[in-house]
């Protein structure tokens, strides 16, 4: 394992990445080291917001959530982020001004808490990070 930072992949990113959607060059050179030294995660509650995307015919797969979401894991090598009371309780507190999107709070959380880097697209989250309480990637 490299001495590079892990990457933390919220929702949106994990879906780019899955779709093969264009992504920031930067970002997509980092996601890709990442996978290939064992240093990308997922969080569970990203599995969470596909599966709730999927019932509110918000989003659609061509397989169903759950099998999407282990094969993303399994193709890109990624690591699922432990989902402890920790992060939970720790994204009721976090500092500074946020909005309540209570799985961004959650993502936000856990990569503050497991020292990862988060890969966003949210403006909201980068604005967060850009004001010191969280490190962030845009993709």
């Amino acid at each position: 394992m490299s001495g590079e930072p892990n990457l933390l992949l919220d929702t949106c990113a994990l879906l780019y990445v899955a779709n093969d959607s264009r992504i920031d060059g930067i970002a997509a050179s980092a996601i890709s080291e990442a996978a290939y030294d064992g240093r990308l995660h997922v969080s569970p509650i990203s599995a969470w917001e596909i599966g709730i995307g999927v019932a509110k015919s918000r989003l659609r797969l061509p397989l169903e959530p759950l099998e999407f979401f282990n094969r993303f894991l399994r193709f890109l090598n990624a690591q699922l982020s432990p989902l402890s009371p920790e992060v939970l309780i720790g994204s009721s507190s976090l500092p500074g001004r946020l909005h309540g999107d209570p799985a961004d709070r959650i993502l936000i959380a856990a990569a503050r808490l497991q020292d990862m880097i988060l890969v966003t697209r949210d403006e909201s989250i980068l604005e967060y990070g850009a004001g010191g309480n969280l490190r962030t990637l845009a993709c």
